[in-house]
């Protein structure tokens, strides 16, 4: 077992100061990448040492294998956490941190390669018995066979891409004329994004739950469920609010996406946090989706209905420490996360880049998870969030009117649903 004394952070914003907070807290040094656009971010700020790198872009930069190696080389750290988004499910960058005599903070690189492709991965997920919805790569349909393949019984169809995520390459098919072009759009999306224009097409499942189960594992054949998230109130696909535990989930049907879960990561000797995803029918049949192999972006709500740590458990796991003491039998009370993000309603949404004139929230009632403070200007070529809004309660209501700050009727007196 090899203690991490240092830790660079392959990352930026709110993740990378959610990882230096933990790393300082346990008494590791961190380095901070950071892009020229980033030199006075509040993450470059709160790391003990800031490692410039050459360019603006995230392609430049966060997303430059070779440049953050050399990073890696210079820094002399023991480990790399990549945080997620960017390089955090690039199996070749797992493998190149490992190469330099470097700790990867995550699963190791051949688990990210098996679980990369969600074609690969619905394949595994079935010979682990777990329910799967039939699935068909169509990248070399020509168009004769897209129309012989399916027909108006199918409908509706969901086209998907078998890498990445956040909705690219993927299209909902109502009308089988709209098919032929959709798999072309969605193919061109899926190799702009993901330099990969596999898609395939599964049956879409309408109104259907987001659930999500966090894994932990390590390195002695423990695994654990640490309960589920629901994430369905999405937009364009990608998650706007996640709360712990489901409200509508049974104790057995819980435990029964947990030991799913747990099969699926069990079947690639998976190692450390990650996330398996699954959908849930109007009757409450569940098949699996994909798996996550980094930390959420929503990981707060389940750190907060179990109380754990989960950077830190996953740098203790790193380290080769068992955790073999985790034993939570019920979910603690009941967490939602909101996002809040730099964005401008009247244009769509389109990320609106500026700097933040005020930034403040009362923590006695929420968790702030952010990359910004007050004066902090938030670049026009990253992602515009700019933060993670946590609040936990003994219940869903409670967490609920923790989010909305009404602390008066939380603690002041009694309180009245309709």
């Amino acid at each position: 077992m090899k203690k991490i004394e240092s830790i660079l952070i392959a990352n930026r914003g709110e993740i990378a100061c959610r990882i230096i907070k933990t790393a300082k807290k346990m008494g590791i040094y961190t380095v901070a990448l950071c892009s020229t656009a980033d030199v006075n971010g509040l993450h470059a700020q709160m790391a003990d040492e800031t490692y410039v790198m050459d360019g603006y872009t995230s392609l430049e930069t966060y997303l430059d294998i070779s440049q953050i190696v050399r990073a890696i080389n210079i820094t002399k750290v023991d480990a790399v956490h990549p945080g997620y988004g960017f390089l955090s499910e690039n199996a070749e960058f797992a493998k190149s941190v490992t190469d330099e005599g470097v700790i990867f903070i995550g699963p190791s690189h051949s688990a990210i390669k098996e679980m990369g492709s969600k074609l690969n991965s619905k394949v595994l997920a079935k010979q682990c018995n777990v329910p799967t919805l039939q699935s068909t790569d169509v990248t070399s349909f020509s168009k004769d066979e897209l129309m012989d393949s399916f027909n108006s019984k199918d409908l509706p169809l969901l086209i998907k891409a078998s890498l990445g995520g956040g909705g690219k390459g993927m299209r909902v098919i109502n009308d089988l004329n709209e098919l032929v072009d959709s798999v072309e759009t969605a193919k061109r999306e899926a190799k702009s994004a993901f330099s990969d224009e596999t898609v395939f097409i599964e049956k879409y499942i309408e109104n259907p739950r987001h659930i999500e189960i966090q894994i932990l594992a390590d390195s002695y054949d423990n695994v654990y469920a640490l309960f589920e998230r629901e994430c369905s109130i999405q937009r364009r696909h990608q998650k706007i609010i996640e709360e712990a535990p489901c409200s509508i989930l049974s104790d057995e049907l819980r435990n029964e996406m947990s030991q799913a879960a747990i099969a699926v990561a069990r079947a690639v000797n998976y190692t450390n946090a990650g996330t398996v995803e699954f959908i849930l029918d109007q009757n409450n049949n569940f098949y699996f989706l994909e798996m996550n192999t980094r930390l959420q972006v929503e990981h707060p709500v389940t750190e907060a209905i179990t109380q754990l740590d989960l950077v830190e458990l996953q740098i203790k796991i790193a380290q080769g420490e068992k955790i073999d003491f985790l034993e939570i039998n019920r979910p603690i009370g009941h967490a939602i996360e909101l996002r809040l993000y730099a964005e401008d309603p009247s244009r769509d949404y389109a990320p609106s880049p500026g700097t933040i004139q005020t930034l403040s929230f009362d923590e006695e009632l929420v968790r702030l998870d952010t990359g910004y403070l007050s004066g902090s200007e938030v670049p026009s070529i990253y992602d515009p969030m700019i933060a993670k809004i946590i609040a936990h309660g003994t219940d869903r209501r409670q967490a609920i009117l923790k989010l909305k700050n009404r602390s008066q009727e939380i603690y002041g007196k009694r309180i009245n649903y309709k």
